[in-house]
């Protein structure tokens, strides 16, 4: 995945993989700051031409690092989300219950 930069773009909700000035991936997810501060992906996107090139696995793992640099949960609402962190538990530590409920109640709103 050399060449490709991940940035936070907070205010817009999204995790960006950038190549060559072009974003190519994202996880776009939300704040939650109740019951605890936490970060909610909710979906994944890698465009068709960077597809199996690693970018939406890199995206989770930077989502969770930065998480972890920040000290709160990553409550992983988005399937591929979910699937990465059942493969990764090392990196990935599961919310709590109330903390998962919380944010299915946020996306039901």
């Amino acid at each position: 995945m050399s060449g490709v930069e991940i940035r936070d773009e907070r205010a817009a909700g999204r995790l960006e993989a950038v190549a060559g000035g072009e974003v190519v991936g994202r996880i776009e997810y939300f704040v939650l700051d109740s019951p605890a501060r936490s970060l909610v992906p909710v979906h994944t996107i890698v465009e068709p031409a960077h597809e199996g090139k690693g970018i939406a696995g890199s995206l989770a793992r930077e989502l969770y690092a930065l998480a972890g640099r920040e000290g709160v949960a990553v409550v992983p609402l988005c399937p591929y989300v979910a699937a990465w962190a059942e493969r990764h538990p090392d990196e990935a530590p599961a919310a709590g219950p109330a903390l998962v409920a919380a944010a299915k109640e946020r996306v039901r709103r």
